[in-house]
């Protein structure tokens, strides 16, 4: 059994990953009038993860018979300097979101809620690969500058990734 008080939490953070969603989508518009195809793509496909991580969390709580609330949410940007101004905006989002799923896991220990601290394990280990995959591009980004030649070799390497739901992820429609 949940207790009211870990099932808010998340509940709120399964809000937070809302939001994430839209943030990404937001950037995938932004790259994509950059003319950075490939960026578009890549922060799609991140959109659609972050729609994974909602519907991961809203199964949970569903499934431990808490009826779930979807909190009005704040605007997201949708204006960016570059696509390293984009990067460096996501990993800075990656990291709030890892010490969300921090906190939640430490609370989950706290309460003993052995349900809950194995549920967000999946999320623990899925952080480290999320902020992992950020610094890389931004490191990429950093090496070429200005470049344009070298921007749009990343560009197209970002053009390649495609979206693989996690397994057991709910069906989406």
């Amino acid at each position: 059994m949940i207790s009211k008080k870990m099932s808010d939490a998340l509940n709120t953070h399964m809000n937070l990953e809302l939001y994430s969603a839209h943030l990404y989508l937001s950037m995938s518009s932004s790259a994509n009038t950059m003319g950075l195809k490939g960026a578009a793509n890549w922060f799609t496909v991140q959109y659609r993860e972050e729609m994974t991580h909602f519907f991961k969390f809203y199964t949970y709580l569903v499934d431990q018979g808490e009826n779930i609330a979807l909190l009005a949410s704040k605007a997201v940007p949708n204006k960016y300097k570059s696509l390293l101004d984009m990067l460096e905006q996501t990993l800075k989002h990656e990291q709030l979101i890892t010490k969300c799923i921090n906190e939640l896991s430490e609370q989950a220990v706290q309460e003993k809620d052995h349900a809950t601290q194995i549920f967000l394990q999946w999320f623990v280990t899925e952080q480290i690969e999320e902020e992992n995959n950020d610094r890389d591009l931004i490191a990429k980004l950093k090496l070429v500058g200005d470049n344009g030649h070298g921007i749009l070799m990343i560009d197209g390497e970002m053009g390649q990734r495609v979206f693989t739901p996690a397994p057991g992820t709910p069906v989406m429609i």
